[in-house]
């Protein structure tokens, strides 16, 4: 009874480590295209680089706030 206890505490704290970890490689290639497009964009038209960049650093604002959204909710898997 208790090593069936402990052994699922084990793998709730794996399951959300691989949970966090999935978040961030997940953030990281959303910001990744978010900076690819925005550079493609101000190349094809430099005159609206302001409104690109304003709206990219939105975006991955966006994006960070998601992920950083499912890692305290990993953690908070492994704390309870």
């Amino acid at each position: 009874m208790i090593l069936e206890s402990i052994a699922g505490a084990g793998l709730a704290k794996a399951g959300a480590a691989l949970g966090a970890a999935i978040a961030v490689i997940g953030a990281a290639y959303g910001i990744g295209n978010i900076g690819k497009s925005s550079v493609e964009s101000i190349a094809r038209q430099p005159s609206a680089a302001g409104d690109i960049r304003s709206s990219m650093i939105l975006t991955a604002a966006f994006v960070e706030g998601a992920a950083l959204f499912a890692i305290v909710v990993c953690l908070l898997v492994v704390v309870m």
